[in-house]
């Protein structure tokens, strides 16, 4: 079985303000930074054959300290880029709360197209069809992905079944981990939104 650890990037100023989307120029901010160092400290034990990453800044950024310590090199893939949140991108939470499509996008994950961006079975099967790429690649290794949080979630909600009106019962943190173990036919969930100890 192939081993994917999911990571969500490090935290910046947009998070829980802005609605970052596919925005250029969104960077880790210092509490974003410090995330990072610990988390690749954490994971410096661990066997990872390979990292890879969205290729927004704040991703790179995450995933670039982790593969220095693990003498990888960071490999860019447009499959784990965040949602295209299209007329939405950058807005604030304030005003996107205000707004009836935005809402019912939140309720409606399944069904409701973002105005001039993705819907959200779009961006799943995007990311999933990235995860089975590695598994092709690197089978029976253990592969890190930096990515976003809804395409974390929307992974989790795959690979557990879970219909996607319902993935925001999954929580996950800036630089959390999540481990999927893939292999023919099956997937195990090993861990979810993990931002502790990872000798595991």
């Amino acid at each position: 079985m192939t081993k994917i650890l999911l990571i969500r990037h490090a935290t910046n100023d947009t998070v829980g303000i802005r609605l970052s989307g596919r925005k250029a120029g969104v960077h880790l901010n210092e509490e974003g930074r410090i995330q990072v160092q610990k988390l690749a400290a954490r994971l410096e034990g661990m066997k990872i054959n390979a990292v890879y990453s969205s290729p927004l800044e704040r991703a790179v950024q995450t995933a670039e300290p982790i593969a220095n310590i693990l003498n990888l090199e960071t490999i860019v893939c447009e499959d784990f880029l965040e949602i295209n949140f299209g007329e939405w991108t950058f807005k604030t939470f304030k005003e996107l709360d205000e707004l009836a499509h935005f809402q019912q996008f939140n309720k409606f994950r399944s069904f409701t197209r973002v105005p001039g961006g993705e819907s959200m079975p779009e961006a799943q099967m995007r990311m999933i069809t990235g995860i089975e790429k590695l598994c092709s690649r690197h089978p029976n290794e253990t592969v890190a992905v930096v990515s976003h949080a809804d395409m974390i979630k929307s992974a989790v909600a795959y690979y557990t079944g879970t219909h996607l009106d319902l993935f925001h019962r999954v929580e996950i943190s800036p630089a959390s981990v999540s481990i999927i173990e893939i292999g023919y036919g099956t997937a195990a969930i090993r861990l979810v939104n993990y931002t502790g100890d990872l000798n595991i």
